[in-house]
């Protein structure tokens, strides 16, 4: 009996010293499991936060879908939804023009806010805009700060009849425009002296026009071009904020103006008198470098 119970009693050492390794090994195995997940975890988060810092828009600018939550308050239907954004230093500033002139005012926060004394608002901008049928329409746009692209943040707009409404606004889908990059004088190697290049005006109605070629002015290797409208009703140019007069009395208006760059569409303001009351339209000059030639 002694001898049984001695020989049971070492077949269950012998028994839990096999399972022993087993058991470590089994907790190994799920050591390494969990340590593999948490590894291929932080692998995924600092991969996603990469793409995070890599999807931060470049300057540059824009065209991107500006989403509201009303029929009232959105983009003019001549821009499809979409406005133009731009983006600095890291900062982004959306441009859209509304389906009229029924809204004074923005205010980038609530309605509640809007009211307090010392809140900033945003000023309009007198658009034009051009409809599929070919008419066109003097709308009010506004130039708004974006914080995120794809995030939801409240704008407020105050009503002709001096009431503040809280709209829940995005952008999204920023695709950036095509188009060759600046070229300076320097970049050109351009000498001093008088040369015609072809010039495009986009921008307004649709209407206007100016004469291409254009003479462009190289001197101490800054370039100036010549600028002919179409119509002698253009009192002013502004051009990076600068103001420039005609510098005819008769005939259609003529300006001379600073050309910062070419083959690329330079913002400019013209300030038209044919209306009832004066009003300025943005356009869009591009010189053309390859059609540059020296002037006779």
């Amino acid at each position: 009996m002694k001898r049984s119970m001695t020989f049971f009693l070492s077949l269950i050492c012998a028994t839990a010293m096999m399972a022993a390794p087993v058991a470590m090994a089994a907790e190994t195995e799920t050591e390494t499991a969990v340590t593999e997940m948490v590894s291929e975890a932080e692998t995924e988060t600092g991969s996603e936060t990469e793409t995070e810092a890599e999807g931060v828009l470049e300057d540059g600018t824009y065209t991107a879908e500006f989403d509201t939550d009303s029929s009232m308050f959105h983009v003019n239907e001549a821009n499809d939804g979409k406005g133009v954004l731009t983006v600095k230093d890291g900062e982004m500033t959306i441009h859209i023009s509304l389906s009229g002139k029924g809204f004074l005012n923005l205010f980038m926060g609530t309605s509640e806010d809007a009211k307090k004394d010392g809140a900033e608002l945003l000023e309009p901008t007198t658009d034009t805009v051009t409809y599929k049928d070919g008419t066109s329409e003097e709308v009010y746009g506004f130039d708004i700060p974006v914080p995120a692209i794809d995030e939801e943040f409240t704008v407020a707009a105050i009503g002709k009849k001096g009431k503040w409404y809280d709209h829940k606004v995005s952008v999204k889908n920023p695709v950036k425009e095509d188009g060759a990059e600046k070229k300076t004088v320097a970049d050109l190697n351009l000498e001093d002296g008088d040369y015609t290049t072809e010039v495009t005006l986009e921008g307004g109605s649709g209407r206007a026009t100016v004469d291409s070629p254009a003479a462009i002015t190289i001197k101490d290797g800054e370039a100036t071009a010549t600028i002919v409208w179409s119509s002698p009703n253009y009192d002013y140019m502004l051009v990076d904020g600068e103001k420039y007069e005609p510098v005819n009395t008769e005939g259609n208006s003529t300006f001379e103006i600073p050309v910062d760059g070419f083959d690329y569409p330079m913002e400019v303001v013209g300030d038209t008198v044919a209306m009832s009351e004066p009003h300025e339209i943005e356009y869009t000059l591009q010189f053309d470098s390859s059609t540059m030639e020296k002037a006779e």
